[in-house]
């Protein structure tokens, strides 16, 4: 006699951690992470010719790079949050990347220009990020953020 088990993506554990990432980003702080996220990356993208610097190829085309990667990582936390949860740390080094950028690129681009725009958006950026690190489900007040059943044992 066959019988039919579930697959994995009906287990009631895996479902209820779905609801859970959910609801962690529909948050007014998630929400507020990921729009913050999205206008820091579009601005760092387009900071070389708002700021006025775009002369300097090395970093306008560094800028433009890490600012889109920023953008998509930062993007993604809110709408697939499971999934791009780690992420966040990749838009965290996105952040430290720009506030060294300055010093590590190629040619004399350490303009005063370039450093004060890439430390103050660098800066941001790495905070961000770090905010959607933090993220994480069950860790509001008065929830608990383990899968202990009631006795403290696990439930799996």
């Amino acid at each position: 006699m066959a019988s039919t088990r579930p697959s994995i993506e009906q287990h009631p554990d895996l479902l209820a951690l779905r609801a859970e990432y959910e609801r962690t980003t529909a948050t007014n702080r998630g929400q507020a992470i990921e729009a913050m996220g999205l206008v820091t990356g579009t601005y760092l993208a387009a900071s070389p010719w708002i700021v006025g610097f775009n002369g300097l190829s090395t970093i306008a085309v560094g800028n433009l790079i890490a600012g889109i990667a920023y953008a998509m990582l930062m993007g993604g936390v809110g709408r697939a949050f499971e999934r791009t949860h780690s992420m966040a740390w990749a838009a965290a080094i996105i952040g430290l990347w720009t506030i060294i950028s300055p010093w590590c690129i190629a040619g004399d681009v350490s303009t005063t220009r370039t450093i004060v725009n890439n430390v103050v958006v660098g800066v941001i950026a790495l905070l961000l990020a770090l905010a959607a690190a933090s993220m994480r489900p069950g860790t509001g007040r008065g929830k608990s953020s383990d899968m202990r059943g009631p006795t403290g044992g696990s439930r799996i």
